[in-house]
């Protein structure tokens, strides 16, 4: 981290990031953990939650046009998490929390059944080569725990630049029994999601972005 970072850390970081146990790996979750998420946020609120929130680019802006929402976003990657904090600080945004571990695993351990609103996953890794498939986030498994965590009713956004892996997650959850796409293909750009530097240089190289949104049925 630089010295910028480092400085948001300290200053923010007990106001923005909540501490979980940690199970075997710094990343991962002891299986007894639990969050109170009324008593983490001070109030009784619709969840959403974003996995891989990076630097904060999407989280910030959208939690900022979502302030009677509660926002839990999981990132692994301490520098994009202190940058994050610096700019939920400097912009006043106070609805959102970070849990610095493995997304997957907390949205399965830390929320209850029903319980979240709304499920953000923009840009996830595609881990291209066909061997490194299994570590793909979007899964048909993981689509059981999405659909059990959303509310009847609830959405799950998604979306990549990268065209196998739309096509991968189609395949993987358009028949699945509990989510419906929404649009039966192809979502229309969210229009709060702001255009990105990652999705920017996605978009110089040529390449298309897809979206997706699932509901809970």
């Amino acid at each position: 981290m630089n010295d910028s970072q480092r400085a948001h850390l300290t200053r923010h970081g007990g106001r923005f990031i909540v501490e979980v146990p940690t199970g075997e790996l710094d990343t991962s979750i002891a299986d007894d953990a639990h969050v109170d998420w009324a008593e983490v946020f001070g109030r009784e609120a619709d969840l959403v939650v974003e996995i891989g929130s990076g630097a904060g680019d999407s989280l910030v802006p959208m939690a900022a046009g979502r302030p009677a929402s509660n926002v839990v976003a999981f990132e692994v990657f301490e520098r994009a998490v202190a940058s994050t904090v610096g700019r939920l600080a400097r912009e006043e945004v106070d609805n959102v929390r970070i849990v610095m571990a493995d997304g997957a695993q907390g949205l399965r351990q830390l929320f209850d059944d029903g319980q979240v609103s709304e499920l953000w996953t923009f840009f996830a890794d595609p881990w291209h080569k066909a061997r490194h498939h299994k570590r793909r986030l979007v899964s048909r498994e993981f689509g059981d725990v999405v659909a059990a965590k959303l509310r009847p009713g609830g959405l799950w956004r998604l979306a990549t630049d990268w065209e196998d892996y739309a096509l991968w997650m189609r395949e993987q959850l358009d028949d699945h029994p509990r989510l419906e796409n929404v649009h039966g293909g192809w979502a229309p750009r969210l229009a709060e999601r702001p255009v990105t530097k990652y999705e920017a240089r996605g978009l110089a190289a040529g390449r298309t972005v897809f979206d997706l949104t699932y509901r809970r049925r």
